[in-house]
């Protein structure tokens, strides 16, 4: 398991484009047949992708945990936005389809992933944090979730937010995950722009068709840069920096924020005059 180490924000003043990337972008988890985890330092967070093609995957105990198994100290949200797929916890399988969201809570002691079809296979996103209470494992399909509408299409921002694992859904112990979907002729994400100093945030970028790409801004708002992201992969988003997204062409993409609270309205608003 990789270990990304996040940069603070004076380093960060400082930082090239290659470093920038090395800090804040977890890439090359997306590969089919394997299960791949990168843990970052920052509030200890897990991010991953399982993407079984003719055998199911198990989630491993990467040494770096120092436990008996994944979830002994920690919480799991899983993400499907591939083809048909089971999810089994503990001997309970969920069937996935595209946008149905898992929740494993913490003592969850196997975890596996599997395809309905090779040839459409599942694509499953992990986020997990540490947790110091135990929720049930939970399923919420993708038909279940009602969605929150924002923005317009004259600002280019029209979108549907959909909250999977949160206060009023999933209960979870201090994991918020959901996912963003853009109506047409809509490419920005989370703009106007904000920060929360008492969460840190993960963006997972998902649907950016192949020779497209996605332009994550980040930073504080009077120093911004950006990042150029490709399909499944997953943006880092430090409490005082912004997070924000212009695609070439309609995506989706995951967020999930763990920290001092689970108030998913709990941020500090900025205006866009206030970028430069």
């Amino acid at each position: 398991m990789k270990l990304l180490q996040v940069a603070d924000a004076v380093r960060y003043e400082r930082m090239t484009t290659d470093e920038v990337r090395e800090a804040f972008l977890a890439d090359e988890l997306a590969i089919p047949g394997s299960l791949e985890l990168r843990y970052i330092d920052l509030d200890r967070t897990v991010v991953g992708f399982a993407v079984p093609t003719i055998n199911a995957l198990e989630l491993p105990c990467p040494a770096e945990l120092r436990a008996e198994f994944f979830c002994q100290r920690r919480e799991l949200g899983i993400l499907n936005v591939g083809g048909p797929g089971v999810v089994t916890v503990d001997g309970t399988e969920f069937a996935l389809d595209k946008l149905d969201c898992v929740y494993a809570g913490r003592g969850s002691k196997q975890v596996t992933f599997a395809s309905k079809s090779s040839d459409v296979p599942a694509a499953f996103y992990l986020l997990s944090y540490p947790a110091h209470a135990e929720w049930p494992t939970a399923m919420v399909k993708f038909a279940d979730l009602k969605p929150v509408e924002l923005g317009a299409l004259e600002t280019c921002n029209h979108r549907k937010i959909y909250k999977a694992i949160h206060l009023e859904g999933i209960r979870s112990c201090q994991l918020v995950m959901g996912f963003t979907l853009l109506e047409p002729g809509s490419n920005w994400n989370t703009m106007p722009p904000h920060t929360h100093m008492r969460r840190s945030e993960v963006y997972m970028y998902f649907d950016v068709d192949a020779g497209h790409r996605v332009l994550h801004l980040m930073g504080p708002a009077t120093s911004t840069k950006h990042l150029v992201v490709a399909n499944h992969e997953v943006a880092i988003s430090p409490g005082w920096s912004i997070h924000a997204g212009v695609g070439t062409k309609s995506y989706g993409f995951c967020w999930g924020m763990g920290g001092e609270n689970q108030r998913y309205d709990d941020m500090d608003a900025l205006t866009i005059a206030d970028l430069r």
